[in-house]
């Protein structure tokens, strides 16, 4: 106990209709790397939002350096040392980076000995400081929106360390990340360790825990199911004490049988508002039957492509054909009506309206329909059993049904709402832009599983997803881009993952 510096003595946490965290115990040891692993909904973020003062345990107690405490608010958890990087970014957009970090807490000096002013340029210098100390490159001068995410959350941790945090909570920081991001900051997350921090770190990616980690605790529905030596158990059994059941990673896949074709993409070029090239003439088809992924490196184009497909942008060049007609000059609404389903990369800004409830957002692409509306007359009761039926049948965790503001649930139940919403259109094609980003390996599973039977029932599949490892289980055809062309098209079965490695470096080219 001597080296504790967190104790979370029976910690429980209720919401309406849900315990979030039933009676939990355990303690991190100073200078470790703590993970908290569990499915989305088994509590791991609320549990940390304990410690950091979002919310107040209904029972239990707080033990901070051997101290009983109470966190009532972020602030008395600074107070303490402790800081948390949350899923979803804190940071003001239109503010530059030295404002964002000291926001709250700015230094001063005096002016003519008399005037305080706020003192950027010490604050400036303590950043680069600090940013150099633990291999964190940001510029202290520019302005968020201009950041890439991978800064943004740089930014985020440097807040932290500003405040002098010892213990850092980490909540999903690699969800959003390239998988080259994601190496990056696992080395910051170490060399932060080896500081003399200790890290918390929430999770469901179980190479990432085994990589990193010294001792995991797993969550299940809200309750502990124990804590272990990373190094003393497998991811497999990891993942089986997550989701409750004997988990198995493979996935079971007739070969194709060949369709007629949906969609054909000819000669598609886009430029950005920069006046980039960022799709560079493209050209491909998706058949009935057939699940077509799109593989790359993160910024190769791959999701503005997308985005051109589903009618949120419009091509510079080259023409969309579905089911035989031209559709590229055609609306959103006009492709959902033809029916095509998106599921977007931006779940948040493009997916859902997060200040509506989950009963809105699950009936968006329907709800000027039957049974929805009538004679221009919404049926409130409608909604509601629609988003009850689709809350069980994709195991949506959120505290107040399909009442629940969208804004309060995890990003992984958010991403599974947009998913049950889209594929219960009924679609004949299917965009899926990184589906199973920031999902656990359970529902991972389960999507993939969807995305398959889709296939089996004779619908078209246009996959974009960084992970090498589920294009090369789901395809029955991919293509890699690279700088905004195509760099080969290959059956899966004739191709190897480093084959398409080599592709997606931009090292090989046959298209």
């Amino acid at each position: 106990m001597a080296d504790d510096i967190v104790v979370l003595d029976h910690i429980t946490k209720r919401f309406p209709r849900i315990v979030a965290n039933d009676d939990i115990s355990l303690s991190i040891k100073k200078g470790e790397i703590f993970a908290l692993l569990g499915e989305n909904g088994a509590g791991k973020s609320t549990l940390m939002s304990v410690l950091f003062g979002l919310y107040e345990p209904d029972e239990g107690r707080i033990l901070i350096r051997g101290k009983e405490v109470r966190i009532a608010s972020p602030r008395e958890a600074s107070a303490l040392n402790i800081g948390m990087v949350h899923q979803h970014f804190k940071l003001v957009s239109d503010q530059s980076v030295t404002e964002n970090i000291i926001l709250g807490i700015e230094p001063t000096v005096k002016k003519l000995g008399i005037f305080s002013k706020i003192d950027i340029k010490g604050a400036k210098e303590r950043i680069k400081k600090l940013s150099l100390d633990y291999g964190l490159d940001v510029n202290p001068d520019a302005k968020i929106e201009d950041l890439p995410v991978s800064a943004r959350q740089r930014v985020e941790i440097l807040k932290m360390l500003y405040r002098d945090a010892e213990i850092l909570i980490f909540d999903e920081p690699t969800a959003v990340l390239t998988p080259q991001e994601i190496e990056s900051l696992l080395d910051v997350i170490k060399s932060l360790r080896d500081g003399g921090k200790t890290i918390v770190l929430i999770t469901h990616k179980l190479d990432e825990i085994k990589k990193v980690a010294d001792r995991c605790a797993i969550l299940c529905r809200g309750k502990l199911v124990g804590i272990y030596d990373v190094n003393s158990i497998s991811t497999r059994e990891m993942a089986s004490l997550m989701v409750g059941y004997e988990y198995s990673d493979e996935v079971d896949k007739a070969e194709y049988a060949g369709g007629e074709s949906i969609l054909e993409v000819n000669g598609i070029s886009l430029y950005n508002q920069d006046k980039v090239k960022v799709v560079d003439d493209v050209s491909f088809s998706v058949h009935k039957g057939e699940i077509v992924s799109i593989a790359g490196v993160a910024g190769n184009g791959q999701v503005e492509l997308a985005d051109v497909i589903a009618g949120m942008l419009k091509p510079s060049s080259g023409t969309i054909i579905y089911k035989g007609e031209d559709i590229t000059e055609k609306s959103i609404r006009e492709r959902t009506e033809a029916k095509i389903a998106y599921i977007p990369e931006d779940r948040q800004d493009v997916g859902l309206l997060l200040d509506y409830d989950l009963a809105v957002n699950l009936a968006l692409k329907s709800y000027y329909h039957e049974p929805f509306c009538s004679k221009g007359i919404l049926k409130p009761a409608e909604f509601r059993k629609n988003g009850d039926a689709l809350i069980e049948q994709y195991d949506i965790r959120s505290s107040e049904g399909c009442s629940t503001i969208v804004r309060s649930m995890s990003g992984g139940n958010q991403q599974k709402a947009i998913i049950a919403r889209e594929i219960s259109l009924d679609a004949d094609l299917y965009i899926f832009v990184q589906p199973t980003r920031g999902l656990d390996v359970g529902a991972i599973k389960n999507i993939q599983e969807r995305i398959i039977a889709l296939r089996e029932k004779g619908k078209a599949v246009l996959l974009i997803s960084l992970e090498l490892e589920e294009i090369m289980n789901l395809s029955d055809t991919i293509i890699v881009m690279y700088n905004g062309k195509v760099q080969a098209v290959k059956r899966r079965s004739e191709v190897t993952a480093n084959e398409i490695g080599y592709y997606m470096m931009g090292a090989k080219h046959e298209a």
